[in-house]
């Protein structure tokens, strides 16, 4: 296994370096609260948290691939620990707890050394975008809630769902207004000027402001709680003791840990690399968090973690590499060394409004509200993945993220895409029968393309699709099996009843279309006698012949193909008809508009316009060169409904009555050219007109009007 060092900061650009290091800066000045308030939750003295905020976050930029996620001392990990002191009974910040915690933190750096020697990192391979937005924003919502009574005025919280929200209340209960004012104040301003000016460091400005009013106002005589004392001075190295421990037990409570760290750090790694677009080594960064570790636990501290607040503080200020991380630990240094006695004068409230303004961020709700959009299905997911960790914490929310992604799987391999064959008259290719007008069945023949595996989940799908389909004259049954790459042994035996029962019936069966490995496979599960029987075929033309049908095929419901109007269409013409609402759906209106106005803007004099009438409007879009009849008709309309728009070189009235007769020149046209070639495309041509008019008077009544107005002085001025 190759490992690099200081992956973000080969060929640095020094132009990077003055936002590097005031975001390093900030990160390090909001460490502080986060870091002590977490430390305190594993069972340490607060201070541990600062000395947790040193090397482990030195080593993570060590080894780290992602150039912006932040390590530190954070909730998961602080609150398996603090459970796992309270279930031993051992008392928070007593010479057992100083000994176990270290202990914790040494067997996870241990078995995260452990996963990225087995190459675990590939797990995050198995998560899906909804399960990693729902893990995430479950974890952003759970710290945000523990968070919220300590602007109230007591303790950060603890727990899952339910015990927070009790929590709160019992907060709510012994509200302190003085520190509601502070919190919330702080939290606006913050929320504010990151809408008005998101460059501002407001976050440095705040926290001199709570320096200030504990100083000048004194806060901490109405109740307002501030950060505890610290003393100077840089942390000891040390070795974690073995006497005394339960190794057992600080193992198992390390695997624990170290299963939470590696996915959810992974989970938001991942997530903050697709949304900035750059790749991270997903194996190396267990190696980054396995170091951050093992540095913990030499310094005493508890246990380390990526950290999702920290980083998108970091993303809001502009860090790009980890100079930020670099920064923020020598700047610990600073504070340690020449800073300490200022920490106790920030109140608590105000630096908890910053770490809930940093979280707020990473609540995914937009993501949600476009997966309910477009896919309910997933949006399901997101919403159980959040609320997964909401109610049952961060192990079983992995364990729910990961089930649930297979779930997901699973339930498209057994819903896949799947369709009906034929033919159109003059073409070579088969094509979908529900999405081509212009397809028919071969006669007594059906051609059923399955687009994915077959396996136990939806064999039945495809049995039922073919027998459903089957008429008293079917004669014939062929599989397009481009897409299935594989076979389970319940697949093969469904496929092997299904072809005896076909033959029984007088049906011949076929395979088709697949890759050979398909026929090793069928070899492999016993049903290779249905390629010895000739029912595995290579093409569906090659199975057609074997049935006794030759070119051109008959088809049904069309007595002489060659005598239908598309048989001398132009393939790409046929193809292309009403393309827009085939590609755009409900939104096809909306994209003509767009081509309509694009067209408008190439056109300065009328030599354009003469062009525009020559050519059709194919020449001047950018990606949709080749259109059907009915479209090029339709742009060319909405383009004299448009008429008002054209440039001041064209807007008196001679301009724009011959710019009228040059595209009605060229609607004219496109009609006498099917009226000579295809009048079946001309009859359907002249319903879409009357159809489009209809649509124009509904849309847009007062353009159409004036449409009219013009076209009525150009009938007389021609006549």
């Amino acid at each position: 296994m190759k490992i690099t060092f200081f992956t973000t900061l080969k060929h640095y650009q020094w132009n990077c370096l003055p936002k590097d290091l005031l975001s390093g800066i900030i990160i390090a000045a909001v460490s502080i609260p986060i870091s002590m308030g977490y430390a305190e939750v594993s069972g340490l003295p607060a201070v541990y948290g600062l000395y947790g905020s040193i090397f482990p976050i030195l080593l993570f930029a060590l080894f780290s691939t992602s150039p912006q996620f932040i390590l530190g001392v954070d909730a998961a990990p602080a609150a398996i620990v603090g459970a796992a002191l309270a279930s031993l009974g051992i008392p928070a910040g007593s010479p057992e707890a100083l000994q176990y915690i270290p202990m914790i933190a040494l067997f996870t750096g241990i078995w995260l050394l452990l996963f990225y020697l087995l190459k675990a990192g590939k797990i995050v391979d198995f998560i899906s975008t909804p399960v990693m937005g729902g893990f995430i924003s479950g974890i952003a919502l759970t710290i945000i809630l523990m968070q919220i009574p300590k602007i109230l005025g007591s303790k950060s919280g603890s727990g899952e769902l339910l015990e927070l929200l009790i929590h709160i209340w019992h907060s709510c209960r012994n509200l302190n207004v003085v520190s509601l004012l502070l919190g919330t104040g702080a939290l606006a301003i913050i929320l504010i000027s990151r809408k008005l000016y998101p460059k501002f460091p407001m976050v440095i400005v705040i926290m001199a402001a709570g320096i200030a009013a504990t100083k000048i106002f004194h806060v901490n005589q109405y109740g307002v709680a501030l950060l505890s004392a610290v003393e100077p001075g840089m942390p000891e190295l040390v070795l974690p003791s073995f006497s005394g421990v339960d190794l057992t037990h600080a193992a198992g409570r390390g695997l624990m840990v170290a299963v939470v760290v590696m996915a959810e750090t992974l989970l938001s790694e991942n997530s903050f690399a697709f949304k900035n677009g750059y790749k991270i080594n997903d194996n190396q960064e267990i190696l980054a968090c396995a170091a951050g570790n093992l540095a913990a636990a030499f310094v005493g501290c508890c246990p380390v973690n990526g950290s999702i607040s920290r980083t998108t503080m970091n993303e809001q200020f502009g860090g790009r590499t980890q100079v930020v991380s670099l920064t923020a630990g020598i700047s610990m240094v600073g504070v340690l060394l020449f800073a300490a006695r200022l920490i106790e004068y920030l109140p608590v409230p105000v630096l908890t409004a910053i770490v809930i303004s940093a979280l707020m961020k990473v609540v995914e709700f937009d993501l949600a509200i476009r997966l309910y959009k477009v896919s309910r299905h997933e949006c399901y997911i997101f919403v159980a993945a959040c609320l997964g960790v909401l109610f049952l914490g961060t192990i079983y929310g992995v364990i729910i993220g990961i089930l649930l992604s297979f779930v997901s799987v699973i339930l498209k391999a057994t819903n896949p895409p799947r369709a009906f064959l034929g033919r159109i008259p003059g073409r070579d290719d088969f094509y979908d029968l529900a999405k081509n007008h212009y397809a028919h069945p071969i006669q007594n023949t059906i051609i059923y393309r399955f687009s994915e595996s077959l396996f136990f989940a939806n064999i039945k799908i495809f049995q039922e699709d073919i027998e459903n389909n089957i008429q008293k004259d079917t004669h014939t049954v062929i599989v397009d099996a481009g897409a299935i790459t594989s076979l389970d042994i319940t697949a093969a035996d469904r496929l092997e009843m299904l072809a005896k029962t076909l033959t029984q019936k007088g049906i011949r069966f076929y395979i088709t279309e697949h890759m050979d490995i398909v026929n090793e496979q069928m070899r492999q599960l016993g049903i290779g006698h249905l390629i010895e029987e000739g029912m595995v075929r290579r093409t569906i033309t090659t199975a057609l012949l074997d049935a006794g049908m030759e070119e051109p095929y008959p088809l049904e419901d069309l007595e002489n193909h060659e005598d239908h109007p598309l048989f001398h269409l132009p393939a790409e013409k046929e193809n292309s008809l009403e393309e827009f609402t085939w590609a755009f759906g409900e939104h096809a209106v909306e994209q003509i508009e767009k081509h309509v106005h694009h067209i408008l803007e190439q056109i300065h004099y009328i030599p354009d316009v003469e062009q525009l009438a020559e050519q059709g409007p194919e020449k001047r879009l950018e990606h949709w060169k080749r259109l059907g009849v009915i479209d090029e008709d339709e742009i060319l309309r909405r383009l004299e409904l448009h008429i008002d728009e054209l440039p001041t070189t064209l807007q008196d009235t001679d301009n724009r009555q011959l710019v009228l007769q040059l595209i009605e020149k060229r609607r004219h046209k496109i009609v006498e050219r099917l009226r000579n070639e295809n009048p079946e495309i001309l009859a359907k041509l002249r319903e879409s007109q009357k159809r489009l008019e209809q649509k124009l008077e509904q849309q847009n009544p007062e353009a159409a009007r004036k449409l009219h107005q013009w076209e009525e002085q150009l009938h007389k001025k021609e006549s």
